[in-house]
């Protein structure tokens, strides 16, 4: 029994998936369909749109192998 037998790691994984594909999600309809309801959108909102989809790539691949993976091996 480990000492952090309370957390659930499986909801956070699964969380953190979701959490990652909204972000990307956000960040691609945002990308293209901001312009068309909008116009020209700014630099800063077009990059704001491409962190978007990078950070949810990112959160979306490593929330499940830190959570469903690594962190129950290592308790």
């Amino acid at each position: 029994m480990g000492r952090y037998e309370s957390i659930d790691y499986a909801a956070y994984a699964k969380w953190g998936f979701l959490l990652g594909a909204g972000l990307f999600l956000f960040g691609a309809l945002g990308g293209t369909l901001a312009p068309a309801v909008v116009g020209s959108l700014g630099p800063l909102a077009k990059q704001a749109f491409v962190d978007a989809e990078i950070l949810g790539i990112l959160l979306g691949l490593f929330a499940p192998l830190v959570f469903g993976v690594a962190l129950p091996l290592i308790e």
